[in-house]
Parts: structure tokens; sequence; C-alpha cells
């Protein structure tokens, strides 16, 4: 009888672990290389399909197509993007749990595609796969001879970069897009980086003013006009470049008013600023704990990965460098964060050759347009690439700000609802009556939507622009990375006269980084710079801690600080890499102007100044030690 039983206890047992193991196995959806092809209508489908929580979607190892034809098509604002219709075959919308895991698979999207959407969300991965274009979003074209008493440039373009010349403008060819000459820039494939001074060069001075106007500025607009819009900043232009194609592949591009390149530098374009923010490779909005692993972005039309309005994001061994020869990886940030909150980690990346910014962490103004009620207002977004964006959501703490008084918020209220009228313009009920110092003019920024921010361990480089900008008043750190940038390898701003990007940076810690030879294209600016858009002495940055660090610089000029309460530079070394000529002789070390509390603690200086510091408008004296 007892056997009896534990044999019956037994199966039973048995039975549950059969149950259990076949739940769990339900609960991965796998992929093989029969779908490689068009990859697009099977994942698409299995995707759309998951209703439950845990979901683990996996691809045997090899590599699949993704076109838009029967891909989800979706309208999307995104925000420093442009507004598109673009397509997806994966669509993570309101998923919780899912693990997308590619053991190591290729992605390769064909057009306006994006990759990954997702929104209002929780508990997603991506990890173990890569992510290309079959056709990229930019072009790629060597010069081969330049002529500088007739201003022209010749350009050998490979079969990778199919192109028109239509009434003497280039355009690229792709599938599903098109790009003209537009944003460009020079690469040195020497050593696969941004050429050094290339500021002098251009890229190409493509535009030149209208033939003629009438009447235009007559025109009288009863509310305020963004004059950076595809529409209005256009106006008053056109193009003074003429391309004629001297054989196939070979084209002479005339009128070029600037500095002739050297012979065997690369261009790279990617078509003009208002229309070449296409595609993003992940899209990330209102979503919870989000962690991307072992995942390579070798291009996008747009970012590596924008997040907006997102918390608790992690980005562990992300690589973000170009493939098959390109100079380019993606053609904008390779990273960026938009009113985000919680942590935010990038540890173990690397962001390569981007044609923009490593990481920018911010989050957004918007302008007090109308007073509408007792707790009502009416915001506009500042700029055309904002449009969309929502600041924020019930029970967000909202900052009031009139930034010629100062760089912080002046009162504080709660949102109760946000009602979206359109793209640009948005009505907020708070649950505070309103001040009556409010009017319009002022700005607002959410005080919830900054995260702290950790960069540990990366490599940013050989890209255009800058390494990282930093506007989290929340805190962040900065430790252990390579920095080896065209611009700035620190921004920290307050910006809110181009971007309307907010925020103050405070309690910043950058410890144990190496800086080499950043700012080579030829700009007269720091390797860490703190600056605001609004002349005036009031403090925007708190207590910075700038510790350990290496520079390692062709130049002169390494700290820029304005504006600032609380900096210590302790421990630093910096030493001339005699990699460039320096572009800037005069320069001083360190600009100090409108700060206090600046304090310099055991550093080594190996360089070839003849002056450390320059200070303005400082009550107290500062020597460098």
């Amino acid at each position: 009888m007892m056997k009896k039983k534990i044999i019956k206890a037994f199966c039973l047992f048995f039975c549950l672990i059969i149950r259990i193991f076949s739940a769990q196995a339900q609960k991965v959806k796998s992929f093989d290389l029969s779908i490689a092809a068009d990859a697009t209508a099977s994942v698409l489908s299995t995707i759309q399909s998951i209703d439950e929580e845990g979901v683990t979607v996996t691809f045997e190892k090899g590599t699949y197509h993704f076109y838009p034809d029967k891909g989800l098509e979706q309208f999307c604002h995104i925000s420093n993007h442009d507004d598109v219709f673009v397509y997806t075959a994966m669509p993570i919308f309101n998923k919780k749990g899912l693990t997308i895991d590619g053991n190591g698979a290729t992605f390769i999207f064909h057009g306006l595609m994006i990759p990954f959407l997702i929104d209002h969300s929780e508990d997603i991965t991506l990890k173990n796969f890569s992510i290309d274009w079959a056709m990229s979003f930019h072009s790629e074209m060597e010069v081969v001879a330049v002529n500088k008493k007739d201003k022209t440039i010749d350009f050998r373009i490979s079969k990778e970069y199919p192109y028109e010349i239509r009434n003497g403008q280039l355009y690229f060819i792709k599938e599903y897009y098109e790009h003209s000459i537009g944003q460009a820039i020079y690469y040195d494939p020497d050593r696969n980086a941004i050429a050094f001074d290339t500021e002098a060069y251009g890229g190409l001075t493509n535009w030149g003013k209208a033939e003629s106007r009438f009447g235009v500025e007559d025109i009288q607009y009863k509310y305020k006009i963004d004059k950076r819009s595809k529409f209005h900043g256009k106006l008053g232009t056109a193009h003074s470049l003429v391309v004629k194609e001297l054989e196939p592949g070979l084209v002479r591009v005339y009128n070029h008013r600037k500095k002739m390149p050297k012979v065997g530098l690369i261009l790279a374009t990617k078509g003009s600023q208002k229309y070449n923010r296409v595609a993003p490779a992940v899209r990330v909005t209102w979503t919870k704990e989000f962690n991307m692993n072992n995942v390579s972005i070798h291009h996008a039309g747009g970012m590596g990965v924008i997040a907006e309005n997102s918390e608790n994001l992690t980005l562990d061994a992300v690589k973000v460098t170009p493939s098959k020869g390109r100079m380019v990886s993606t053609t904008a940030d390779a990273t960026h964060f938009v009113g985000c909150r919680g942590k935010v980690v990038l540890k173990n990346c690397v962001f390569n050759n981007q044609l923009d910014d490593a990481s920018n962490v911010h989050g957004t103004y918007q302008e007090i347009i109308d007073v509408l009620g007792p707790n009502q207002l009416g915001v506009r977004m500042g700029h055309y690439q904002q449009q969309g964006f929502v600041i924020g959501k019930e029970g967000d703490k909202i900052g009031l700000v009139r930034l010629s008084n100062s760089f912080y918020h002046y009162d504080e209220l709660t949102i109760k609802s946000i009602k979206k009228v359109n793209r640009r313009y948005q009505v907020i009920t708070f649950n505070e009556t309103l001040s009556k110092d409010v009017k319009s003019g002022d700005l607002i920024e959410n005080l919830d939507a900054y995260p702290y921010l950790e960069v540990v361990n990366c490599d940013i480089s050989r890209n255009r622009a800058r390494g990282l900008l930093l506007s989290t008043p929340k805190g962040a750190l900065i430790e252990g990375n390579y920095f080896h940038t065209e611009m700035e390898a620190l921004l920290i701003p307050v910006e809110s006269g181009h971007w309307y990007e907010s925020g103050n940076a405070n309690n910043l810690i950058i410890k144990n980084n190496t800086f080499e030879d950043c700012q080579h294209s030829g700009f007269n600016r720091g390797v860490i710079r703190l600056v605001t858009d609004d002349d005036n002495e009031n403090i925007a940055f708190n207590n910075i801690e700038i510790t350990n660090n290496t520079f390692k610089h062709f130049d002169n000029l390494i700290l820029q600080i304005a504006n600032t309460n609380h900096l210590l530079f302790q421990g630093n070394t910096i030493a001339n890499s005699k990699k460039f000529k320096a572009l800037h002789n005069q320069n001083e070390v360190i600009q100090i102007k409108s700060s206090k509390g600046i304090v310099f603690k055991n550093n080594r200086y190996k360089g070839k100044a003849k002056k450390m510091i320059t200070t303005e408008g400082l009550s107290e004296s500062v020597n460098f030690n």
C-alpha cells in the first residue's frame, strides 16, 4: 500500500514537472533561417500575438532581412528626429517581461524602418544580435582632385552609393529613400576618424542666397514661428553648388567657398538637416526597466537608441560601430535620453564613428504661450524636432523657469492633465493655482523627468561632435572611459535657445578617464566645457569633481568653466600629445567665468601653454596647483 502511494506521488510529481517545463516551453518562441530572406511578416505576427508576460523570442544564428512592404506602418513623433511614417517588424507595445535573444544573429533592414519600436512596456531585454542596413542612409565619396583656382573638387563614388544628377544637383539613391549632399563632413581613412581641422574645409558650402525675393519679409505671422523648421528654414536660400559627371562614378563639384580638402579624404554626406533623421535603430517610449546587452548597431538613419519618458535603462556592451568598410555608423547620436528618470547606465559600450554625440541626457524646456486660467497653461514645443513630445504625466512636478533671473525654477506645480491640441501646442492643467508671477515667455521643465546617469568603461571616439552632453540635476558618474572626439568630450550646458534641452548638472563626478586629442576639428573650445546660452552671471552648475583623469592634448585649452559653484579639479595629468599641430596657440589651459568655489589640487601639467588660467567675473583668486 505504501509502495503504491509512493508511486502515485512520484507520478503526480513527474506530471507537475512536465507541466512546468511545457509552460516554460510555451513561453519561448523561436525563429529559424527558413524566414531569413524576408523575416518581416513572420516576426511581426509573432510579436503581435504575445499576450502574456515573461516570453522569450529567440533566433537561430544567421542573417535575417526585414523589408517595409510587410511591416507595421506607424506614424511617429520622435524627439530630435523628423516626424515620419515608418515601418517595423518588432512593435513591442504594452508588453511585460519580453526578451528578444538573437543568439548572435544579424538583422539587416531595408529602407524606412525602425527595427524596434518599444512603447508603454516593462522589463524589456534586447540581447545578442546586430543591426545593420543593406543600403546606408548616408553616402561616402573620396576626394581625388582639387582645383584651388577654379574652386572645384573631384570625387570618386563607388557602386555602393548609387546616384543621380538632376539640374546640377547630386542625389544619392537608396532602397525606398534618397538624399542630397546636405550635411557633410570629412573623414581621414588612415585614422578611420573625423579629419583633423575639418571645420576649415566645410563639408561643402552648398547653400547660398535666393536669387530674388519680393514681399516675403512683409508676411506677418500672428503667432511665433520656428525659423529652423522645414518650411521657414529654407526661405531665402538656394543651391550654390553645381555638380557635373566627368565619367560614371567620378563627379566634379563647383563653387566650394571654403578651404580645399586634401586628396584622399572621404566626404560623408547625409542630406538636408531637416530631412535626414528618419530611422533610428531602437526607439523606447514610456517604458520601465529596459535593457540592452551585447548588441551591435552598425548603422541607422538617425540615432542608435532614442529613449523618451522612460525609466531605468541599462546598455551593457552595446557597440555602435560601422560595417562593410564604411566610415560612418549611425547618422546622428549613438544614444539619446529625453525626459527619462530613475537610472540610466551605459557600461562597457563602444560608440565610434557616429555623426553626432555618443550620448545626450536632458529634459525639455517648453515655452508658456498662454495663461488660460487659474491653473491652466498653453505651452509650445520650441524646436521642430521636439514636436509631439509630451513633457510628463499626471502627478509629475513641473518647474516654472525664467532664465533671465535664474537657471532654477521660481515655482513648482503638479500635473493634473495634459491635452495635446496638436503636435506643437498642448494645454496643461495643474492641481495648484498659478502664481501671479507667471507670464508668457517663461519656460517649464519636468523636475521629475531627469535620471541619475552612469557612464563607465566606454570607448567614445572617432565621431563627429561631442562625447557626452550632461544635463541632469540628479547626478552623474563618468568613470574609466576613453574619449577621442571631434568637439568637446564632455559638454555640460543649459540650452534654451535652439534645441530647448533643459537640465542643470549637479553632483557630477568625472574620474579616471582618458581624453586624447579632442576638439581636433578646429573649434576654439575646451575638452570639458560648462556653458550656458544665456549671458548672465547666475549659477547654473553645482558640485563638479574632475579627478585623476589623463588629458593628452595637441592644443592648449582643456577646461572652460562658466556659471559654476564648487568645482574641484584634482589629481589630473595634462600633457601635450604632439599628435597634431596646435590650432590655437594663444589659449591658456583653463578659462573661468562667473563662477565661485573653484579649487585646483595636486595636478601635473606637461604642456606648452604660456598661461594656465584666465578669469572673468570672479570675486576670488584662483591658482593652479
